[in-house]
């Protein structure tokens, strides 16, 4: 990511993954009661995994490579069981009155949106201090 701030662009690519996460919690509580999908199934909760981007080190040192950033290694399906919740008379209860319903916690969703707007605030806190200190270096000459 050839940047004037190299931080930039790492900073750029975690506000992009953070947002991707921000879109799988909201769908998280937006199904946490749904019972069946356009499959058929319970809907389970996604999780988003992230990874570092490394870009390499063509300076001949023995380091290979240095991060360059982060992104989505992939958008996984919780493993977590389903909660049973016994609701006889609902549509998807079994034959003893069982409905699996999502393994969604709107608590756990939450506790992970604080952590996303942490995420954001830093990352522009960095974005922010990086262009302060640029166009303070320009001014050196003055």
């Amino acid at each position: 990511m050839g940047s004037i701030i190299p931080a930039a662009g790492i900073c750029a690519s975690a506000l992009t993954a953070e947002r991707t996460r921000m879109h799988v919690i909201s769908s998280n509580i937006a199904n946490q009661a749904t019972t069946r999908d356009v499959d058929g199934q319970t809907y389970r909760r996604k999780q988003v995994i992230f990874e570092t981007m490394v870009t390499p080190n063509d300076t001949g040192l023995p380091q290979q490579a240095s991060p360059s950033g982060v992104r989505i290694a992939r958008i996984m399906d919780d493993p977590r069981p389903f909660k049973e919740v016994h609701m006889p008379g609902h549509q998807d209860a079994d034959a003893n009155g069982i409905v699996k319903m999502p393994n969604v916690s709107v608590i756990e969703e939450m506790v992970d949106m604080m952590n996303v707007q942490r995420s954001f605030e830093a990352n522009t806190q960095v974005l922010t201090t990086g262009k302060q200190m640029f166009s303070q270096s320009l001014r050196i000459g003055d």
